[in-house]
């Protein structure tokens, strides 16, 4: 621990004469090894503790901060901590549902999984209110009357920063105003604050960067996050991976690659995971009764298309597409990887239509390969499983088959169902996809070679990014209520969950198929699902390739070629297959 002293009579004459100032330089303490030559034009007041190697120029106030070795403070008008602070550990934002009941208090190293067991178990009256007051005591161990620059951060060209931890080896750099929040280091870098940003009341996670005009209140920002050119949210929380520019969003729990890149989409007051939300995004809480008091539930892989619109409430099963406008509260919940389109002016479902789409296979291929999380793997805190057969989406297709049946008994060749509208032709088809859907991940799961004993039977569910047995999560809230485990020994089940995820899906899928046989399968019997599987995939692949193929056809190469004769047909594929190249590729 480094011990710190008064600054010497040389060094306070030093200090003056290089053009310093202070309140009272008895409030100033250093480390044995800071020099005076690094540090101009900076007026001191409060109490101010400086490091070793520290460089301070053109600080209009710097109050109540303690910065440590190394770091540099240039051009900047004020860094003051006014009052004690836990610089933003303890902030309760409003995710989900803008009027309120789902609170998360955010704190450094909030994970997905814990939020969102806090914001979406509600029907758990002691879970909530058991992880706030943990997060409260976490908040408490950090209130401290010094704001920290940290080892080797830097802060400059900004403006107002107060009552912020400005963590070690953290970046941040032309910033119009931070208040009451925590820019974190850590291992794999520390994250980053550019430009015209304003936050209040904020967690920026470690390997995050926040910029160009972003404005953040009551936010988390999980790590790998990219927030800016002009972004602005409020009561938000943005888990691994999120990438959101030039929009808005108000009230959303941003589960891992949230995505929205245009200047007019809005996500409002809902959940959101692996979601894209296409130019002109927008949807509705409000129905002008009650007030802001309705919420939407947007699964896994949900992809808005240009303009799309919902009124809340409503909910989209996982990797379903919107296109058009929707006003009539839709479920699809039961029938995954669907279309929802608008259709004369009511919602229109295409069940299983997403499984035939390439798409959806690039999209799930993609998000592995783009997690920006420089943290070592073992000491990333949101739990992500990537699997594209699972049991999640397995039991979705067993409950889509269960319901396409049904339905197909009924009269008419249009059914009405959970205020979507559905053709029987369009079931039919559905049902083939599912079926294919629920071959293909039996046999994925059951040739997977078991490493332990786990037992994954039952119910599923998606815990913001983490696949995982519904009992084994509510273990954990169990072990959180009762106090058998703190926020770090619930993580660090929930890490624990993911490691052994192949195991525990085996066992669903062993389950599976003894239901579907009657009896426990025979080795034989489990090698010939196995073989199925890879012909359900083999046929999902080609059907998934066939659209790749329509979408990479020469009917799309107009603009091509572009000072070519339109005889030239070889120079215009060659331009297309130039910049195409890529996909053609993939």
């Amino acid at each position: 621990m480094t011990t710190y002293r008064k600054l010497s009579e040389k060094q306070r004459t030093a200090l003056r004469t290089q053009g310093c100032c202070a309140e009272n330089w008895d409030d100033i303490e250093v480390a044995p090894e800071f020099d005076t030559a690094t540090v101009h034009a900076t007026r001191f007041a409060g109490r101010v503790r400086l490091g070793g190697q520290v460089r301070l120029y053109g600080v209009g106030l710097l109050k109540n901060y303690s910065v440590g070795r190394g770091a540099c403070i240039e051009n900047t008008a004020v860094v003051e901590c006014r009052t004690p602070s836990a610089f933003g550990n303890g902030t309760v934002v409003r995710p989900v549902n803008e009027a309120g009941g789902r609170e998360v208090t955010i704190y450094c190293g909030l994970t997905a999984q814990t939020a969102y067991l806090c914001a979406m178990w509600r029907h758990r009256p002691l879970l909530a209110p058991r992880i706030a007051r943990l997060a409260e005591e976490f908040a408490g161990s950090q209130r401290s009357e010094l704001g920290t620059v940290g080892e080797g951060a830097t802060v400059r060209g900004c403006g107002f920063v107060r009552e912020c931890s400005i963590g070690s080896g953290t970046t941040v750099e032309g910033a119009l105003c931070l208040e009451n929040g925590t820019v974190e280091g850590g291992p794999g870098g520390g994250a980053r604050v550019g430009c015209g940003v304003t936050a209040r009341d904020f967690i920026i996670s470690r390997g995050a960067e926040v910029g160009t005009g972003a404005c953040l209140e009551r936010c988390f920002v999980g790590e790998g996050c990219r927030i800016g050119k002009g972004f602005s949210a409020v009561d938000s929380l943005f888990f691994a991976n999120c990438e959101c520019e030039n929009g808005e969003a108000c009230a959303v729990f941003a589960g891992p690659y949230t995505v929205s890149h245009h200047r007019s989409s809005l996500l409002i007051a809902g959940f959101f995971s692996f979601f894209n939300a296409g130019s002109g995004t927008n949807q509705s809480n409000h129905l002008f009764k009650a007030g802001a008091i309705h919420q939407a539930v947007h699964r896994r892989g949900c992809k808005f298309a240009s303009d799309a619109y919902t009124m809340a409430p409503c909910v989209e099963a996982p990797f379903t597409t919107v296109i058009g406008r929707h006003k009539s509260h839709h479920d699809t919940d039961d029938f995954p990887f669907s279309y929802l389109l608008e259709s004369e002016g009511r919602s229109m479902l295409m069940p299983g239509a997403n499984l035939r789409s390439y798409g959806t296979v690039r999209d799930i291929a993609k998000w592995e390969r783009r997690d920006r999380r420089r943290a070592p793997e073992a000491e990333r805190r949101d739990q992500i499983i990537y699997a594209r057969y699972n049991p999640y989406i397995a039991q979705g297709a067993l409950r889509a088959i269960a319901v396409s049946q049904e339905l197909l008994r009924k009269e008419g060749d249009t059914l009405t169902y959970k205020h979507v509208r559905i053709k029987k032709t369009m079931l039919r088809l559905g049902l083939k996809s599912y079926d294919l859907l629920l071959r293909a991940s039996l046999g994925e799961m059951l040739g997977a070679e078991a490493r332990s004993e786990c037992d994954g039977t039952g119910s599923w569910t998606d815990i913001a990014g983490l696949y995982a047995p519904k009992r084994e999560a509510e273990r954990i809230a169990e072990a959180l209520e009762s106090g058998e485990a703190g926020l770090a020994e619930a993580d660090a089940r929930f890490a624990g969950l993911a490691r052994s995820y192949r195991d525990y899906a085996r066992s669903w899928a062993l389950d599976a198929l003894a239901r579907r046989l009657g009896h426990t399968p025979s080795a034989e019997e489990i090698r010939a699902a196995v073989a199925d599987g890879e012909q359900a995939r083999a046929a999902l692949d080609a059907a998934t390739a066939a659209d790749s193929r329509h979408d990479c056809g020469m009917e799309f190469a107009v603009g091509y070629g572009t000072d070519a004769d339109p005889a030239q047909a070889a120079e215009i594929e060659a331009d297309y297959r130039a910049v195409r190249g890529e996909l053609f590729a993939e």
